[in-house]
């Protein structure tokens, strides 16, 4: 007896109503996208592995889906790594490709390989699926779309504005009122990190320091202590334990902290550009507030770090994240190329507005009509309407089979298709057509050009 076929943990099926719904979104990204003049590019669902491995710290390497050589795989593989079962090392040996983990580097890599094509600063937009090998769970998933913005060949501040204000537009045409860009700065935590005495436990520091609202002060502190940081330099820092306030209030009280810091003081004033110019132009529906716990990106950002997180109705991770990275493409040996890039998070933002109820009624993936087929020489009479109608724009269908009428407005009902237009005998004879709304059950007999109105 054959098994039961089932798709893979982290993946999924999407009817054709959940595809409809990711297209709406999609296409308010994109069109927002090509407002702010960024430009398409794709790249291959697959680099070679040494284009991934190790540009996302050892966990993101963890997380990277190796592809299998083609044929005999195990026939160039290490004898020795094989015979000690060293699945580490035995990889590089088996495996030359993998599937892209983000589209971040993919683009460094696109920028580096294609530079002499390309006009900087360039703007480019990239929405295609990436693969990780993450424990699945709600809002995470091990196949997903991300949708990103980048500029590259640019060290101006103005390009973070920009991007603030995009992430802004974005949500607003999308109905989610109320989501919060929040923004901190790679300089600001080595400035401070600096300041305790702690530069080379950075990443220790900010680790659990982003753990504030878990696990609360006592919990950080503690952590903090154990990755060998001094009670003499917690003290130092126990202002951002309760740090609150305007953000201009926020970024003086930084100004205080991070003084004898010139890394950290570079930091302020990146911060302070970018924050009082956006509230200066302002935003529609989203809060921009500054968070020093976000830490996002250690291992590439250097600049600006965003993050956005739903509504605050919503129980759900960020949306969307980003920063400014001075020098990615450095990896594949273009040097000074700085950029600053931002992402939609797909799927999440799916369940936001899912779950807010706010996909407007006319995102279907359904017809307009279905034409009620009487047999061939009435469906030839039906089909020169429809072909006439879809010149138009119009999604109408003709039942393909000349069957039970009971049975062709049934199968119109469950694809919860609004209107059935008949075209019988009758109809043919006066040159119209009876058009019922299955909603309303109205019924009227109209022309072509009534029919016509009536389905635009």
């Amino acid at each position: 007896m054959a098994s039961k076929p089932s798709i893979p943990k982290g993946t999924r099926d999407f009817s054709p109503t959940e595809v409809a719904k990711r297209h709406y979104i999609i296409q308010i990204i994109k069109s927002n996208f090509e407002k702010f003049g960024f430009q398409p590019i794709e790249t291959p669902s697959f680099e070679n592995s040494e284009t991934l491995m190790g540009k996302y710290g050892e966990e993101g390497d963890r997380l990277i889906f190796k592809i299998l050589n083609s044929g005999d795989y195990l026939a160039k593989a290490n004898a020795t790594h094989l015979e000690n079962k060293d699945s580490t090392k035995l990889t590089s040996s088996i495996s030359e490709k993998a599937l892209r983990y983000d589209l971040t580097v993919p683009f460094a890599r696109y920028v580096v390989q294609h530079q002499n094509d390309i006009e900087f600063p360039f703007k480019r937009y990239q929405i295609q699926p990436v693969w990780r090998a993450d424990r699945p769970q709600k809002g995470r998933f091990r196949e997903f779309f991300q949708c990103d913005a980048d500029v590259v060949g640019s060290k101006s501040l103005w390009q973070e504005v920009e991007l603030v204000q995009l992430y802004d537009t974005v949500f607003s045409a999308l109905g989610l009122e109320g989501v919060t860009i929040k923004i901190n700065n790679r300089k600001i935590l080595s400035g401070i990190a600096e300041v305790i005495g702690a530069s080379d436990k950075l990443i220790d520091f900010t680790v659990a320091l982003d753990k504030l609202d878990k696990i609360g002060e006592d919990g950080v502190k503690k952590e903090m202590m154990e990755k060998g940081i001094s009670e003499e330099a917690i003290l130092k820092v126990q202002p951002l334990f309760n740090f609150t306030g305007t953000i201009s209030e926020k970024i003086n009280q930084l100004s205080v902290l991070l003084a004898e810091s010139n890394e950290g003081m570079k930091g302020v004033e990146e911060l302070r550009f970018i924050c009082d110019n956006v509230t200066e132009l302002g935003l529609s529906t989203a809060i921009l507030d500054l968070d020093v716990t976000l830490a996002r990106g250690l291992n590439y950002y250097t600049g600006a770090i965003f993050e956005v997180a739903p509504p605050k109705s919503v129980s759900m991770g960020s949306i969307g994240g980003g920063g400014r990275y001075d020098d990615l493409t450095g990896i594949f040996g273009l040097k000074n190329m700085s950029g600053v890039g931002i992402s939609f998070g797909l799927d999440r933002i799916y369940l936001v507005v899912e779950e807010l109820n706010l996909f407007p009624e006319t995102v279907t993936a359904t017809s307009k009509a279905l034409f009620i087929n009487y047999g061939d020489t009435e469906a030839f009479y039906a089909m020169k309407a429809i072909k006439e109608l879809r010149n138009l724009g119009v999604k109408v269908e003709l039942y393909p089979d000349n069957a039970k009428v009971a049975k062709q407005f049934q199968h119109a009902d469950k694809r919860e298709i609004p209107f059935v237009v008949i075209a019988g005998e009758q109809e043919i004879a006066a040159n119209s057509f009876s058009l019922k709304n299955l909603v309303s059950g109205e019924q009227v007999s109209v022309d072509f050009e009534g029919l016509k109105n009536a389905l635009l």
